[in-house]
């Protein structure tokens, strides 16, 4: 690469002000079995989302980091000369909600004082996220204890996927993501973006607060729907009750979900109380972003960063694609203490920046001879696309291939999310108690879509599995009277 938009000495100068030192939600946290963790994604023909690859095999030449942003720039603190050195303190010292005091907060206390390495783990994994939402909660004023709410929805853990199609450290479902503008897509899920998923989740909770006026309601909607949580109060109200948190009937884990952000509150206030050794994070920007104007493979950003591509991933996991497409992604965030290492070694590197391109599945194709194209095998073709040994590929459908020239060493990134087709089984079990009702509610599914996803069953018994997606469309093809057996 020969030169930038901005001159380098710009950005380093820039930097210099700023650089100061999983796949599933983890069973000891969360109690559901590890198979409900795998991310689906929709079927999507090529032209329906960002156009395919294979026009950029060239080196790094015409690349140029358009801009380098320190989202941590303008945070408050820096003008204040008792500004805490721990996060933690900075977090403490913005706790605004009502205390809720009941017996479950007691429970759920006991219960992760009970676990010192679980939250030591939730901790560490906080680390690389927690002042850009503390940032961005004071900018708008609201309390700090939100800023423990990815503890409790997905134990910090970024790529964790729900039964009910949640994903990410704020778990919004596809519909939500989608109404707070979070691209769901081929290459990325808005949903796992740290950046953009913070700004929805703080953009949906100021919502509900302004809706309910009060923290402990607006919770309870972030959980199980502002709908759920309104009709609990008309009910409340038509009865003569109190329409507050603690008297609105709701599910368990609705029951739950204040108190537990409750008893994380009352441990990072007093973590010595509870036994519990609470390492200090830097009260300082982690990360930066870095816009390209260029597809690039993780492999080779992390490579170019000086940095393990599984830290690379961890702070870009929306991206779904060993390659970060620039007309999707433009944005890569890195380490503040690893941008100007990018940068510099950016614009020496005179090699292509990704090994990879997508093929459009044609009618007549099959999976071997798309590999046999790509001078691949079958089996390496089906890991590259995550397609299960019954998975068949439709026309029009994008598939992630090597380019000839990397055949031979093209290789997924370690850490990269698990992308399955839709219409694999997704199953609960019943329970003793429990009813269609409850259920649809556990995974924000309507009755109506459980019955008919059943066989229309309306009388369900413990022990019996339930489907929580819609059956694979099947296709009738017709020929003349004869099936068609074309094979993938």
């Amino acid at each position: 690469m020969r030169r930038f938009f901005t001159p380098l000495f710009v950005l380093a100068a820039a930097l210099m002000l700023v650089c100061t030192p999983a796949r599933a939600i983890d069973p000891m946290l969360h109690s559901l079995p590890p198979e409900f963790f795998d991310i689906q994604l929709p079927f999507e023909r090529a032209q329906d989302t960002a156009p395919t690859l294979g026009a950029q095999a060239e080196g790094a030449e015409d690349v140029h980091v358009r801009d380098v942003r320190d989202l941590g720039a303008r945070r408050s603190a820096k003008a204040d000369d008792n500004a805490p050195e721990d996060l933690w303190d900075r977090i403490r010292r913005g706790f605004a909600m009502p205390d809720l005091d009941s017996p479950l907060v007691v429970e759920r206390q006991a219960w992760y004082a009970s676990r010192p390495e679980q939250l030591r783990i939730m901790v560490e994994r906080s680390r690389r996220y927690l002042f850009h939402i503390v940032e961005e909660l004071e900018k708008r004023g609201m309390p700090t204890e939100l800023a423990l709410l990815p503890m409790v929805e997905s134990a910090f853990n970024p790529m964790a996927h729900s039964p009910a199609q949640a994903s990410g450290l704020w778990q919004f479902i596809p519909s939500t993501g989608k109404n707070y503008n979070l691209e769901q897509n081929w290459w990325y899920d808005g949903r796992r973006d740290i950046v953009a998923s913070t700004n929805a989740a703080l953009d949906y909770l100021q919502f509900l607060y302004e809706l309910h006026g009060d923290w402990h309601l607006a919770l309870a909607s972030y959980n199980m729907g502002e709908n759920g949580v309104l009709r609990a109060i008309a009910y409340n109200r038509k009865h003569g009750r109190p329409t507050n948190y603690e008297n609105l009937r709701m599910p368990r884990e609705t029951r739950y979900y204040v108190p537990k952000l409750q008893a994380l509150k009352n441990i990072i206030s007093r973590p010595e109380e509870f036994g519990i050794e609470l390492t200090p994070i830097p009260n300082a920007p982690y990360f930066v972003t870095v816009d390209l104007n260029r597809d690039i493979d993780l492999n080779v950003a992390a490579k170019l960063a000086e940095m393990p591509v599984e830290e690379l991933i961890a702070l870009n996991p929306g991206v779904n694609r060993p390659l970060v497409s620039s007309k999707v992604t433009p944005q890569l965030v890195l380490p503040t203490d690893r941008a100007d290492v990018f940068i510099r070694n950016l614009e020496t590197h005179n090699k292509p920046l990704t090994s990879w391109k997508t093929y459009v599945f044609q009618k007549g194709d099959t999976l071997a001879k798309v590999a046999k194209a790509h001078g691949i095998t079958v089996q390496q073709l089906r890991e590259y696309n995550h397609l299960g040994p019954g998975a068949r590929v439709r026309a029009g459908q994008r598939l992630l291939v090597p380019r000839k020239e990397y055949a031979a060493t093209a290789v997924l990134p370690p850490g990269l999310p698990k992308i399955t087709p839709s219409g694999a089984g997704r199953y609960h079990i019943v329970r003793k108690g429990e009813t269609l009702s409850s259920i649809a509610r556990k995974y924000s599914l309507s009755v109506a879509d459980l019955k008919r996803w059943n066989g229309g069953r309306t009388l369900i018994r413990p022990g019996q599995r339930l489907t929580l997606v819609p059956p694979p469309t099947k296709t009738v093809h017709k020929s003349r009277g004869k099936r068609n057996s074309g094979k993938n």
